[in-house]
């Protein structure tokens, strides 16, 4: 097996996903265009410490977008001991690099969706380790099915294409990630989710690029068909009901925001997921037969990717 050069694959992988930032916010304020809207991305630039850093883009208050954060990242530096023990190589000294965005929706009718795509190397000389992560999910606050079986569709052609990648297994994975215990549901109707993939990086790599380029092809057609839908107060609220949910697993649950948190990492980018407005109520339940009753059943895995539309 020929050996590795981690330092020039962590260029190529920064590189590929500062470069899939600047197209992805592109393109999402050309919708907020097409939805009369005139809010931009707001971009921070900033520096980690010990060494990187990264950028920040944030879309607030638009009329699309209520909030859109996408975040790009290279950073460096020293894992504690007790978090460089669950991860592969060894040593604590580690790189890595990213993209993660969250967009928040204004319209109900509009489901909220998460990707990531990351890097990491850990270690030095022949301990040295270095594996992908990432995955996409959606999480809608009204039942569409054809919705949910384009966006798992196109993430399964996506994994069609190669051979590292298995779109049953990283759906699974997904379904078991995104998942919240206490409240005995999912965040969302899933997607893919992989990490730890530290085998065959240049396909991994290959397969991660291809996933980064289809993220707009898997989204955009779901937002553009429902973006200008007319909808009720009282569907607004149950958004911001539904909202909490996604609030409760990025704060308990998230890996990545957990990662940032453990690594002295940016506050203000690490908590750009969490939405613009949301509410929590108390043990309120929707009404048998409703569609926000609909919703519920949703939220258990199912083959989206073979359904009908």
């Amino acid at each position: 097996m020929p050996r590795i050069d981690f330092d020039e694959l962590i260029r190529q992988t920064a590189a590929y996903f500062q470069g899939l930032q600047g197209r992805i916010c592109h393109a999402l304020e050309g919708l907020e265009q097409r939805g009369a809207g005139t809010a931009r991305f707001r971009e921070d630039s900033w520096q980690h410490h010990p060494g990187g850093g990264g950028i920040t883009r944030v879309l607030v208050d638009g009329t699309v977008f209520e909030k859109a954060g996408v975040n790009f990242s290279h950073v460096t530096g020293a894992f504690s001991e007790e978090l460089a023990a669950t991860m592969p190589g060894t040593g604590t000294a580690f790189s890595a690099t990213g993209i993660s965005l969250v967009i928040h929706p204004r319209n109900p009718h509009v489901p909220t969706v998460h990707a990531n795509f990351r890097h990491i190397s850990k270690g030095a000389a022949e301990g040295r380790a270095s594996w992908f992560g990432g995955g996409s999910d959606l999480t809608p606050y009204y039942p569409r099915r054809e919705d949910a079986i384009h966006f798992h569709r196109t993430w399964k052609e996506v994994c069609a294409r190669h051979p590292i990648a298995d779109y049953t297994r990283f759906k699974k994975w997904c379904d078991e990630y995104f998942y919240l215990p206490h409240r005995g549901e999912a965040r969302g109707v899933g997607g893919i989710f992989f990490d730890y993939l530290t085998d065959r990086l240049g396909e991994v790599f290959a397969f991660v690029r291809d996933a980064g380029d289809h993220f707009l092809t898997a989204y955009s057609p779901i937002l553009e068909r429902h973006m200008s839908e007319p909808y009720s107060d009282a569907q607004r609220r149950w958004q911001l009901m539904r909202r909490g949910r996604y609030v409760e697993f990025n704060l308990l649950y998230d890996r990545g925001t957990m990662f940032g948190l453990k690594t002295s990492g940016r506050v203000e980018s690490i908590l750009m997921s969490l939405p613009l407005h949301v509410m929590w109520g108390y043990n309120e339940t929707p009404a048998p037969g409703t569609p926000e009753a609909e919703l519920i059943d949703y939220l258990k895995p199912r083959d989206w990717a073979s359904e009908r539309i």
